[in-house]
Parts: C-alpha cells; structure tokens; sequence
C-alpha cells in the first residue's frame, strides 16, 4: 500500500512550546508533500522547488531552535547544533544533484529524512524540552 505520509505526526513530537511545535507540524506537512511529489513522478523542477522550500524553512526553524537553546542555557547546545547542520548540509548535497540533473536515490532520501526527523525529535528535541 502506497501511504501518503513519509512522517506521521505523533504527539511524542511536541516539545510544549508552542511555537516549535507549530514549526514541527509545518515541517513535517511539507515533507509529506515533497515526498507524495516524489513518489508521484514529479517534474524535477518541482521537485527542485520544493527542496529549495524544505531548505528554507527547516534553516528557518532551526535559528529559532538554537535561539530557545540560547536563552536557556541549554547544555548540549553544540552537538544539537551539528545534527542541525548535517541535515542541512544533506538536503543541500540533494539540492546540489537534482541541479545537476543526477539520478537522485529519492527513496534513500526520503528514508533518511524520515529517520533523522523521528530520531531528531525523539532525542534532541525531547532533551531540549525536558531542559526547559
């Protein structure tokens, strides 16, 4: 069966704070989509698009991420901040093929964004929020 969803949102991904929580849920709605284009055969300029978007908005979310760790102190900031960064720079590598019109694994990457956001938001996020 073909699902919709990369990343079904469980409510152990709220953190409390609203305004992560709405970024979350924007995040991974729009990962959802990517992935429902990608499975659908999108046109690679779509595709492209939407890369571009993900880029943005997870940058986005993850300032204002590291600014709350900021203001709290938050001890394990450093290594909250590099697993920010290796997702970011992953997407940037993806974005970087599909300009390149390279074939790109669109299921690997799909399989591996899944996982680090559910990984992401189980360990580091959850800490953050404990933190709080």
């Amino acid at each position: 069966v073909m699902t919709t969803e990369l990343i079904e949102w469980r409510e152990e991904f709220a953190l409390g704070v609203p305004e992560v929580d709405h970024e979350h849920r924007e995040l991974v709605e729009l990962i959802n989509t990517l992935y429902v284009e990608l499975m659908s055969g999108a046109e690679q300029d779509r595709v492209g698009d939407f890369l571009a978007e993900l880029h943005a908005q997870i940058s986005g979310h993850f300032a204002l991420e590291e600014k709350l760790m900021v203001e709290s102190n938050y001890q394990d900031y450093s290594t909250h901040k590099s697993d920010h960064e290796t997702l970011l720079d992953d997407i940037g590598d993806l974005m970087d093929e599909f300009d390149g019109r390279t074939p790109v694994d669109l299921t690997a990457f799909a399989a591996r964004l899944e996982q680090w956001f559910t990984n992401h938001f189980r360990t580091h996020d959850a800490r953050l929020h404990l933190h709080g």
